[in-house]
């Protein structure tokens, strides 16, 4: 999606936020009140990535506009801009779950920075730390498909059917989302990782996107060291009432194809690839307590983690035999 649509009485304002933000490489529709951008967006929502509107307009007014317009596509960022910038439309504004809000007279590189701005939070705020949201606002990074190289880590429960049989489906629920979802979520931002996934008990993070830090095998493999030792932690808690959270981790590098994807009404920031797969089939080979490595992470880690060489295997789709490596500790650890 590139087309932005800017709602505007006014000619004037109209003209020129589509000399400013046609800059940035949007595709520019223009509306002169609500009935009509509304119009727009159901002939054209799966085009349109953001809607900018005045707030004070003949017949229905910006904010009406903009809720209406997120009823049709929800994907879309919504901007309110208006002249009359009072804490009160502010507040409405928000309220109403509308992504930004804009005051006239506007400053050209700051108008543009901001849309840019509120256009990445939209689409990346539930997956990423507040310091990559930042690194790329500062940047003005793009988060369009591409190709990169990334390491890739699944964290899964052993015997999660057993557990589970065990319990009422809201202990179920309690324990997952305070003692494994929250705590192992918070070590990936933490990292810096991006957070791709929970797939029923499983969890996947990407460290590499949607920003490189050129070490980032090492923070996959340091978090997953990290979740080890929290989850050793929460155990001690458990146990006092009978209960425990095995976790296996798995960890592979290598390149993928990451963007956002999926359809009008669900739609993912994901990576795709061979790495992926292997990453799954590494946890799935984990034990309790294990984290396994492919070989090329353990070359990028190799002189900070003690491992053990564990069985070679193969992988359906990759031509050569997989190495693994079964991380044991932090080599300033060792003794």
């Amino acid at each position: 999606m590139t087309g932005l649509l800017i709602v505007d009485d006014e000619e004037g304002v109209r003209r020129s936020l589509k000399k400013v933000l046609g800059k940035d490489g949007y595709r520019i529709l223009l509306a002169e009140n609500g009935k009509e951008a509304i119009d727009i967006v159901r002939d054209n929502d799966q085009d349109i990535e953001t809607v900018i509107s005045d707030f004070k307009m003949p017949g229905i007014n910006g904010l009406e506009t903009l809720i209406e317009i997120g009823g049709i596509n929800p994907e879309i960022t919504r901007i309110m801009l208006t002249g009359y910038a009072t804490m009160e439309s502010a507040i409405e504004s928000v309220n109403s779950g509308i992504d930004g809000f804009l005051t006239k007279p506007f400053e050209n590189i700051e108008l543009r920075a901001k849309v840019r701005e509120y256009n990445i939070k939209k689409r990346l705020k539930q997956f990423v730390s507040e310091q990559i949201l930042a690194e790329l606002q500062r940047k003005g990074r793009s988060i369009i498909p591409r190709k990169q190289k990334v390491s890739i880590l699944f964290s899964d429960i052993r015997g999660f059917s057993e557990m589970s049989g065990k319990m009422s489906p809201q202990e179920l629920c309690d324990i997952l989302n305070s003692c494994y979802f929250s705590p192992l979520d918070n070590i990936i931002f933490e990292y810096n990782g991006t957070l791709d996934k929970h797939i029923g008990d499983s969890i996947m993070g990407v460290f590499g996107v949607p920003i490189s830090y050129g070490d980032d095998a090492t923070r996959a493999v340091m978090s997953a060291i990290e979740m080890r030792e929290k989850m050793a932690e929460i155990n001690k808690n458990l146990s006092q009432a009978g209960r425990k959270i095995s976790v296996g981790i798995g960890i592979s590098t290598g390149e993928v194809m990451a963007g956002i994807f999926g359809s009008h009404r669900k739609k993912e920031y994901t990576v795709f690839g061979p790495p992926v797969n292997l990453a799954s089939r590494l946890e799935h080979l984990a034990e309790e307590d294990q984290i396994l490595i492919c070989d090329e992470t353990y070359r990028e880690v190799r002189n900070v983690v003690e491992v053990e060489k564990m069985n070679s295997f193969n992988v359906k789709g990759m031509e050569r035999e997989i190495n693994t490596f079964n991380v044991l500790r932090k080599i300033r650890e060792k003794t």
